[in-house]
């Protein structure tokens, strides 16, 4: 569950209620399409802005639709006792693993995370997925505290964030936390724009936004950068530069929803309000690039 291609599809919304058909749609092409697991109701999901029934709505529709393909849904909440409860919806919903990101309004020290997760993996029965996502929780995981945190019961894997942009320091980063971490618990990468990068240093798993979309190419990706294969991968990243360069102007979410927006393949708006995709001439410039990726589809 914990290596190859996890795909992060989008929640969408109609009038701030779940668009079931919508959704149900999107996890049934990751389904056809063969990807390793499915991250419903990860960050991509938007499971921050849903209420607990509809994050256990989701959940279990995601389960259903998923074709016996492995779901890890995110139980991530300012409040411990609502992650506990949480975790408890997504194990009755069936899932095969679980994603916790230490969110908080208050900034969490590194004693205050390591107690988090030390309580939630005490009371799972599923593995579990330590989120690192600064870029919205605004904690940032020291490698110490994520070796510390890879030996507690129960964790999976540790999809990593922040990550070298020079190759030598990743491959050299990720070496030292696999000699330190149990063997059963995987290292993935995250940030779509990094994800081929963190594959060649070693990474064992992509989380990926684009392939709950187009999980065809973002599997090709992931198996040649597992494969080695240095030249190609490079080539199959670069192909799909100018896409990241708008995730790097306007965040992932928001640009993966302007282009199921510009496919049909959800309705717009279909983001959690306030959020929004791109308008205007931002969203001209998308949809021509999208007319110079369609080797995506």
């Amino acid at each position: 569950m914990f290596t190859g291609m996890s795909a992060f599809p989008l929640t969408p919304l109609i009038n701030g209620k779940i668009d079931t058909t919508g959704f149900t749609s999107l996890i049934q092409n990751l389904a056809e399409a063969g990807v390793d697991s499915i991250g419903a109701l990860g960050s991509t999901g938007s499971y921050a802005y849903l209420t607990r029934e509809q994050r256990y709505c989701a959940t279990k529709l995601a389960v259903s639709a998923a074709a016996g393909i492995p779901v890890i849904t995110s139980i991530g909440a300012v409040r411990t006792d609502e992650v506990l409860k949480l975790a408890e919806d997504a194990q009755k919903a069936g899932v095969s693993g679980v994603l916790l990101a230490p969110v908080s309004y208050q900034p969490l020290t590194a004693q205050e995370v390591y107690q988090l997760y030390e309580r939630v993996t005490a009371e799972l029965s599923v593995p579990l997925c330590i989120y690192d996502n600064a870029a919205t929780t605004k904690f940032e995981f020291s490698d110490e505290l994520l070796v510390s945190l890879s030996h507690l019961p129960n964790i999976g894997s540790i999809k990593l964030g922040e990550f070298p942009a020079e190759q030598d320091m990743a491959k050299r980063r990720v070496e030292t936390l696999k000699n330190q971490i149990p063997q059963e618990v995987s290292l993935g990468i995250s940030g779509d724009a990094q994800a081929a990068a963190g594959l060649l240093a070693g990474c064992e798993i992509w989380y990926s936004v684009l392939g709950g979309l187009f999980p065809q190419y973002a599997l090709n990706l992931t198996q040649v950068a597992l494969s080695g294969d240095v030249t190609k991968t490079r080539q199959l990243n670069s192909a799909v530069e100018p896409l990241w360069g708008f995730y790097r102007r306007h965040g992932s979410l928001r640009v993966i929803a302007s282009v199921a927006e510009i496919q049909g393949t959800v309705q717009s708006p279909c983001l959690p309000f306030p959020l929004q995709t791109l308008n205007g001439s931002e969203m001209r410039a998308l949809e021509a690039t999208l007319k110079q990726l369609s080797f995506l589809e």
